[in-house]
């Protein structure tokens, strides 16, 4: 079992930056690929980036190339999102999520294992 808990979000401006963060439980945090995902208003969870288990692979989606970049300190269980340049379209709600395996790119939300809550990140215009 892995319990996950993200912090990190906020209110920023356009063009801002942001680090969210996701402490994970559990001895076996170096065994899970790890993801963001997030969530706007009305919107389906759509896929953010993931990465492997030793940090070694990651993978973006197109939106956030360049912009963004996951990471993760598996001593302390932890991934990272740094988002820069941030845009009003970014705004979202956004989860880390956990999933056993070796493949790493799973865009589909029901692949995945363990989730946390979420935290909100608001990009003003």
């Amino acid at each position: 079992q892995v319990q996950l808990v993200e912090s990190g979000g906020g209110l920023v401006q356009a063009g801002g930056s942001l680090r969210l963060s996701c402490a994970a439980s559990g001895r076996t945090f170096s065994t899970y690929v790890m993801g963001w995902f997030r969530q706007a208003p009305g919107k389906e969870r759509e896929f953010v980036a993931t990465i492997s288990w030793g940090g070694g692979t990651t993978y973006y989606t197109d939106s956030v190339k360049g912009r963004f970049t996951i990471s993760r300190d598996n001593a302390n269980n932890t991934v990272y999102l740094q988002m820069n340049s941030l845009k009003p379209e970014d705004t979202a709600l956004y989860y880390c999520a956990a999933r056993r395996g070796t493949t790493i790119v799973v865009v589909t939300t029901t692949l995945w294992n363990y989730w946390g809550q979420g935290t909100q990140v608001t990009v003003s215009s």
